[in-house]
């Protein structure tokens, strides 16, 4: 391993090939003991306490329940030290860490703790009771460990998480980096959520390629407002920051009203965003401070067409990406390379990628496909979903990722998203983009966020609706907005539907929720702009 302390240190998979979480946490508290690893919970935590902990909770969970390899330690936690102590505890026995959505409740918790089959899972004392309902339901026995001290409770019999640091830490159990590390679920926006298995190698290739895409550095902040059951908080900053000796600050969440106090709180040179998050904050009212931040590079999707003039108001860059918690980060757009503007970058050296037909045929260069996604090296994707055997299949046949994700490549290599393939509006025979019509609509000054979807058409195929969510302090019409998009997008664009909402449905790392919108495609407030017959004939 590179031990190079100062400067940009940019790792290439070559380098880390038999790295595992394990060996990288013991060469970092070798090389910088005293450097601060995390920023989490108000706290700075060093390398050295970190491992400390990790070792003494280790400890805690193979003498209280006899964890060693293959077994599962899940966590039903929002972001703490704690969470990312269970994490490394874990695999330090060489068992695997499976964080659960803290947002998950009743059928979609217990198909979370059933994929689990933990041994013990660690839980927040309010997130105590659904948890157990849900191993209720599920006619399961599994042990669960309180968090906090107060654990909310005078039950004697409860256990609490402190009680499991025991005096004397164990060290480190040897294990591959072909072995599994954690079980992350997918968002569920389109399905229930699958468990997909992660190695420890998919944890060290995924962070060396942000490090060495994104000009990442040994004087690093790296923050994240995001769950740590998310790839974004753990392979792109908790595992950059370990192997660069950077420091990781993780925030307890997104909050557009805190984030720049925080980001200059915790030093930040560089965040991640997604979803909306780029454009909440784009859309609050202007500062004269907003340049005074510490932010020196931010990465994330989607990159809007306006990023230039928000590198400019906040004094920074701005780089984007694809990846998924299957496929990793196979497409970057470098820092040392200028933007090409729609694009989310290009392949980098470490995967191949396809444009193909329904038949997994290759399209030429600027067809719309969908994106397929296989690795150059061993276990730097997803090794499968776990306990779905026919998912894997599917998703993995004539020995492609199909990534259920639509997009082209032009002449040069850049690769440009379209959006989910199961996202695409059927309508009189054309597939429309709903990420080019949210797009459009987030253009409207008075727009915070927007998502568009299909509806039943009588017609057949389907009809496009947009849900809107206007910013504090202003007013929107339905009316308003379909003017709007009539005046600034294509016909075929022009959504039929148009309804004002105070919010929309999203998953804690700001995916929508589309099929929650579906459910009730009709509501007393959604607006029918029916076009003209000669309007009808041009998009038809």
């Amino acid at each position: 391993m590179n031990d190079d302390t100062t400067g940009t240190r940019t790792p290439d998979l070559p380098i880390f090939a038999d790295t595992t979480l394990n060996s990288a946490l013991q060469h970092a508290v070798t090389a910088w003991p005293d450097r601060p690893f995390l920023r989490i919970d108000g706290r700075d935590v060093t390398f050295a306490q970190f491992d400390d902990a990790v070792g003494r909770l280790a400890a805690g969970l193979r003498a209280r329940f006899g964890i060693g390899s293959g077994d599962r330690v899940a966590v039903f936690l929002r972001n703490s030290l704690l969470c990312e102590h269970t994490w490394f505890a874990a695999n330090r026995l060489g068992a695997v860490w499976v964080p659960i959505n803290t947002e998950f409740r009743g059928l979609g918790l217990e198909n979370a703790v059933r994929l689990a089959e933990a041994t013990v899972i660690f839980a927040d004392p309010d997130l105590r009771a659904p948890l157990e309902e849900a191993l209720a339901s599920c006619g399961m026995e599994t042990s669960v460990v309180v968090a906090h001290e107060d654990g909310g409770t005078d039950d004697r019999n409860l256990l609490r998480a402190s009680e499991l640091y025991l005096d004397t830490p164990v060290p480190p159990l040897e294990v591959a980096a072909s072995d599994l590390s954690a079980l992350l679920y997918t968002s569920g926006t389109t399905g229930r959520s699958k468990a997909c298995m992660l190695s420890h190698r998919y944890f060290v290739s995924q962070a060396s390629i942000a490090a060495r895409d994104f000009g990442l550095t040994h004087d690093d902040v790296l923050y994240c407002p995001f769950p740590l059951f998310h790839a974004d908080a753990t392979a792109l900053t908790t595992v950059p920051a370990l192997l660069l000796g950077a420091t990781a600050a993780i925030g307890r969440r997104f909050s557009a009203s805190r984030f720049w106090q925080e980001v200059r709180e915790t030093g930040a040179t560089v965040f991640d965003f997604m979803g909306a998050t780029l454009s909440i904050l784009w859309k609050a009212e202007p500062r004269p401070d907003d340049a005074d931040n510490p932010v020196r590079l931010a990465w994330g999707v989607p990159v809007p067409d306006w990023a230039p003039k928000f590198e400019e108001r906040f004094g920074l860059t701005i780089v984007e990406l694809y990846g998924s918690v299957e496929a990793n980060i196979p497409v970057t757009q470098r820092f040392d390379q200028p933007r090409v503007t729609g694009s989310c970058g290009r392949v980098t050296p470490d995967f191949e990628i396809r444009i193909a037909d329904d038949q997994d045929h290759e399209l030429p260069a600027n067809e719309v496909g969908e994106l397929l996604i296989r690795p150059r090296h061993p276990d730097t994707m997803f090794s499968g979903y776990h306990s779905n055997p026919l998912a894997t299949v599917a998703a993995t046949r004539n020995l492609w990722f199909h990534s259920g994700d639509l997009a082209w490549v032009d002449e040069d290599g850049n690769v440009y998203f379209v959006g989910r393939k199961k996202e695409a509006i059927r309508r009189r025979g054309e597939n429309i983009s709903a990420f080019e019509v949210e797009e459009g609509v987030r253009q409207h000054p008075a727009v915070l966020d927007c998502a568009a979807f299909g509806v039943p058409s009588e017609l057949t195929e389907e009809e496009i609706k947009i849900a809107v969510v206007a910013k504090a302090g202003h007013t929107l019409s339905a009316r308003e907005i379909w003017d709007f998009t009539r005046a600034t997008m294509a016909r075929f664009q022009v959504p039929r539907y148009v309804e004002i909402v105070p919010a929309l449905p999203v998953t804690p790392t700001g995916k929508v929720e589309k099929f929650r919108l579906q459910e009730q495609p009709f509501t007393q407030n959604t607006h029918d702009f029916q076009l003209s017959p000669s309007d009808r004939a041009a998009v038809s």
